[in-house]
């Protein structure tokens, strides 16, 4: 029997998860849940408390705190409130720990998990993009692992043969392109929120959707790869691949290119994650190439889409540069959900952020490594910073 925490259960990812372990307790899997924490969907959450009767639940939004009570009643089952309890719930002792809180919140959580020796399945790119490799060596520290849960990156970690490193010439990242692969950077400025939700190939939150459609997505997974797979920049390309059939490739000096395919569904790289090192048996959708027909490939347009070119940039600058990408991001992102901003100043106000954190005035650490205290101020300074250069004083918070 197996001790799981799910942080993040009622978004995308984490209902997935859910779903994944009753299909495969069916398959004669054998699950203890520790933990279920969510951000303030309170109905959702305490449906899955109610189902799945996790030592402890918690709700991170405090205006939720009264219904999610109401709903909680006489169930008999341990609930907490508030970011704090969040993270306490994340450091609790854990065989596998599911990381799918969405944006630089899941940072707190990820780095308590990542301290439990669990296996940690990671699904929240900010906290790996903001803490970078000091993550994963937490994790090895105590005696645990983060494993990628990004369809990406699981691709690549499912062929990435670890003794032959040296032999690996490139990992590529593929991407589907998103909703306006094609489009001209002039063609994008009118792109309304309604047409940016609509991903042709996968259903994510709206964070995640608005940042596929910007190639932000890519660009975090670009950074993300780097530290993951302990490998240097120039080794790392993208390929816009509108099918999502291929998600990653690995290059070896051999010639020889090695693939993970699968359907566009979360379901197949949490088990992945879920079971290793081995694979889990459950009744798993199939792929049926004849129907695909024809797989294509292009390469990225970053003159339409300059969140990837900034990617690379800020992970070139390194230090705390991909913070500052990250965080100018996220406002901006949520900036264009309320309505705020229009669709290209996303990747125009990261671009000026970047710029003005390079700054003799701002003057940010060099420092390859940082402290949770230095990341988290960094990330409220360029809040702050990115709300003034773009007029969306609102947005300035942590989404």
């Amino acid at each position: 029997m197996r001790r799981i925490s799910i942080l993040g259960s009622t978004g995308t990812i984490g209902v997935a998860t859910l779903k994944l372990i009753e299909e495969t307790l069916k398959a004669g899997e054998d699950y203890v849940l520790e933990a279920l924490c969510a951000g303030r969907n309170a109905r959702l959450l305490a449906e899955q408390a109610r189902r799945f009767r996790p030592a402890i639940t918690v709700l991170a939004d405090d205006s939720q705190w009264p219904l999610f009570q109401e709903l909680m009643q006489g169930s008999g089952l341990e609930i907490a409130c508030g970011p704090e309890a969040v993270t306490e719930a994340a450091g609790r002792k854990a065989d596998w720990v599911m990381a799918a809180i969405v944006g630089i919140a899941g940072l707190g959580p990820v780095w308590a998990a990542a301290g439990t020796g669990a296996v940690v399945a990671l699904a929240n790119k900010e906290s790996l993009v903001c803490c970078g490799r000091a993550l994963i060596e937490r994790a090895e520290a105590h005696g645990g692992r983060i494993l990628p849960v990004d369809s990406e990156h699981n691709a690549i970690f499912q062929v990435f043969e670890a003794a032959e490193r040296a032999r690996i010439s490139r990992l590529i990242l593929t991407a589907s392109g998103g909703p306006f692969r094609g489009l001209t950077r002039e063609q994008l400025r009118p792109v309304t929120r309604e047409q940016a939700l609509k991903h042709p190939n996968w259903a994510m939150g709206a964070k995640i959707t608005i940042d596929s459609a910007t190639l932000a997505n890519k660009g975090l997974e670009f950074i993300e790869a780097a530290y993951l797979f302990d490998m240097p920049p120039e080794k790392i390309d993208v390929l816009i691949h509108p099918q999502s059939v291929i998600h990653s490739l690995v290059e070896y000096t051999d010639g020889s290119t090695l693939a993970q395919l699968g359907p566009a569904d979360m379901r197949v790289p949490i088990s992945h994650a879920l079971g290793w090192p081995n694979r889990l048996g459950w009744q798993a959708p199939k792929l049926d190439l004849k129907t695909i027909g024809a797989l294509t490939f292009e390469a990225p347009d970053e003159v339409a889409f300059p969140m990837l070119r900034l990617a690379r940039e800020a992970l070139a600058a390194g230090g705390l540069m991909p913070v500052v990408y990250n965080a100018a991001n996220e406002v901006m992102v949520q900036a264009f959900l309320d309505g705020r901003v229009g669709f290209t100043a996303i990747a125009e106000s990261v671009e000026m952020a970047m710029m003005k954190a390079q700054s003799p005035t701002m003057a940010l650490s060099p420092a390859k490594s940082h402290d949770m205290h230095t990341i988290l101020e960094t990330d409220r300074l360029i809040r702050q910073v990115v709300s003034e250069v773009s007029g969306t004083a609102e947005t300035c918070k942590a989404i």
